[in-house]
């Protein structure tokens, strides 16, 4: 089975990597301009004047980046199957559309509202009660698009340093930690969630995923596996779903999803039965789900900017390191790292002791090292 995938960046080359032992071959179709998969046939096509070409290349399509146009998505899937569907891409590239479809199916949210103006951004940031958090409706990631409001008065600068026409606006929200849960659907409606991950963010770029989360309450797990199976679901998903969470005193409070496999799921290819990127494939080529156990307890460290002392973190026994083969910038994932241990204390001195080789990495923090 030949499966196409829109965008060739780091997460189209690890679902390729995860699909060859399935004797599955990959066709890349890139409309950024800068591929970066380094594996299997990539078309570049600003202006999709090679959409019919990539067509007629491939049995199946699914996406590695959902900020892609959804009118490609949905012209391909007149053709041959798309997975997930183009209108979960529709969804996830729309936080109003988003967090609307989050009420509808009872999925708790921070309370928010729509700005299409300085003056709007100003009374949505009085009517909420700041702080607030000022996001693009549309398009941004990594931390991008968006800006904290410690009063109304900032309206006017958050309004020029976003630059977008539309924002909404959400009431910050006092949590305990950042938490995602991915899970997976099949073709027929199987479901399999993963354990839940605790995420450490550093300037808007994830830093840090311990999976599974230390501490979990079990209705904890139970409450994110309701939310997300309500959006398999409701969107009939063929594949793999993430849904990013605030955990808070009252309980979990969603920030968003994203329609693919996820930076906080890379953990998996060490630290689970069956990886994310195995289980997408799996998915999307009509296969039963694998087994989404975990394998001890688990750290992914992103490499961010520079690749630091690679060859001393060969050494230790304990990492897994995956490259992506990408030149050094400020800001750009590079790779990432896997530690994998029988316990969490052991974890964290492994984790440290990794750490400590990645230049410009922030100190690890997490539920574990907090509590001292």
């Amino acid at each position: 089975m030949r499966i196409g995938v829109l965008g060739a960046g780091q997460l189209g080359r690890m679902l390729a990597l995860a699909g060859y032992p399935l004797a599955k071959t990959f066709v890349f179709y890139d409309m950024s301009g800068s591929p970066s998969a380094g594996l299997g046939e990539v078309m570049i096509d600003r202006d999709n004047q090679y959409l019919a070409d990539f067509i007629s290349r491939v049995d199946r399509v699914t996406y590695e980046f959902e900020h892609l146009p959804v009118e490609v998505a949905e012209k391909i899937a007149a053709e041959k199957p798309v997975h997930p569907s183009p209108r979960a891409l529709q969804v996830c590239q729309n936080r109003e559309a988003e967090k609307t479809l989050f009420g509808d199916l009872g999925i708790s949210t921070p309370e928010w509202k729509i700005a299409d103006s300085a003056e709007s951004l100003q009374a949505a940031a009085e009517a909420l009660g700041c702080p607030v958090v000022a996001k693009t409706n549309t398009e941004g990631y990594d931390g991008k698009g968006q800006a904290v409001l410690r009063s109304p008065e900032e309206a006017e600068e958050a309004w020029t340093s976003i630059n977008h026409p539309r924002l909404i606006v959400e009431k910050f929200v006092e949590f305990r930690r950042e938490v995602s849960i991915i899970a997976v659907r099949s073709e027929s409606g199987d479901l399999a969630f993963y354990p839940m991950a605790e995420n450490t963010h550093h300037q808007g770029i994830l830093r840090y995923s311990i999976a599974p989360a230390p501490g979990l309450e079990h209705h904890i797990q139970e409450d994110a596996e309701r939310y997300i199976k309500a959006l398999l679901n409701e969107l009939n998903y063929v594949g793999v779903l993430t849904l990013e969470l605030f955990e808070t005193a009252e309980g979990l409070v969603a920030n968003e999803m994203a329609p693919r496999v996820h930076n906080s799921g890379h953990w998996t290819i060490e630290g689970a039965m069956t990886s994310q990127f195995e289980n997408h494939i799996r998915a999307v080529s009509g296969h039963p789900l694998g087994n989404v156990a975990a394998r001890g307890v688990s750290c992914m460290i992103n490499i961010i900017g520079e690749h630091g002392d690679i060859e001393r973190i060969l050494e230790l026994p304990y990492a897994h390191v995956h490259l992506y083969n990408k030149g050094e910038r400020p800001g750009r994932k590079l790779g990432h790292i896997n530690i994998l241990a029988d316990s969490y204390e052991e974890l964290v001195w492994r984790v440290k002791n990794c750490a400590q080789f990645l230049p410009g990495s922030p100190e690890f923090e997490s539920s574990l090292t907090s509590k001292g």
